[in-house]
């Protein structure tokens, strides 16, 4: 088995191929963001990540060519990795999706396959798009959870429906208490519900009605981890 992985060579590499491997990778890469931007639907993208995307790309076609057929290049490379201790944290696991797309764009360029690392780049890329803008996995309905602070009256305290529930139950299809929790010395409570809005405006038609109410203060509105 030694003598096998020691017959081993790397394959001829001409300049030519070189550095058209890497223009390849790096327009894979600009395609590949231009999906990115297309799709993108948060409050801005960071221009730092996009441009990480392309030389990413780029460098695994370079570390690729560099490996060649060598086993040895291959393990010494896995050593010189793991030195590296990357700290900046990925917020969006859509990101870390971008991050292996990149690599693989890098990978198939840096072996040559043009062809199909274009056609990886548009299929995946159009793959993405259609499931951001179209929602094609997404719930019909918007889910939130409403967050908000009330001054308890008296007739609360004698078994009485507190008056948030009505506007509640007017602007939400379902609804379930969350949490209820004490806060200040005033008897204020921290009220959480989970809420499903019975059409497209009712979130902010519940945001607006649960404002008006006697009592009720701090309303916030929770959705996929997002704060309106």
């Amino acid at each position: 088995m030694l003598q096998y992985f020691e017959g081993l060579t790397v394959s001829p590499l001409t300049l030519g191929d070189f550095v058209a491997n890497v223009i390849v990778a790096s327009l894979c890469g600009l395609i590949h963001i231009a999906f990115y931007r297309a799709a993108y639907r948060g409050p801005g993208y960071s221009a730092s990540f996009l441009n990480s995307l392309v030389l990413l790309a780029m460098i695994t076609a370079v570390v690729i060519m560099v490996i060649g057929d060598s086993l040895a290049r291959a393990f010494g490379l896995v050593g010189a990795m793991s030195i590296i201790r990357f700290r900046t944290a990925v917020k969006e696991v859509m990101d870390i999706v971008h991050i292996f797309l990149a690599l693989a764009i890098g990978m198939t360029a840096g072996v040559g396959l043009s062809a199909a690392a274009f056609a990886g780049t548009i299929i995946l890329g159009t793959g993405y798009y259609l499931l951001v803008n179209f929602n094609i996995l997404s719930s019909p309905r918007k889910q939130f959870i409403v967050q908000f602070t009330y001054q308890p009256l008296h007739g609360d305290l004698n078994g009485k429906e507190p008056p948030y529930l009505a506007a509640l139950l007017a602007y939400s299809r379902q609804n379930s208490l969350m949490n209820v929790r004490s806060v200040g010395e005033n008897g204020e409570l921290e009220v959480s519900y989970y809420v499903k809005p019975k059409n497209d405006a009712g979130a902010a038609e519940l945001l607006r009605e649960l404002k008006s109410v006697s009592g009720v203060r701090s309303v916030v509105l929770f959705h996929d981890e997002e704060q309106f």
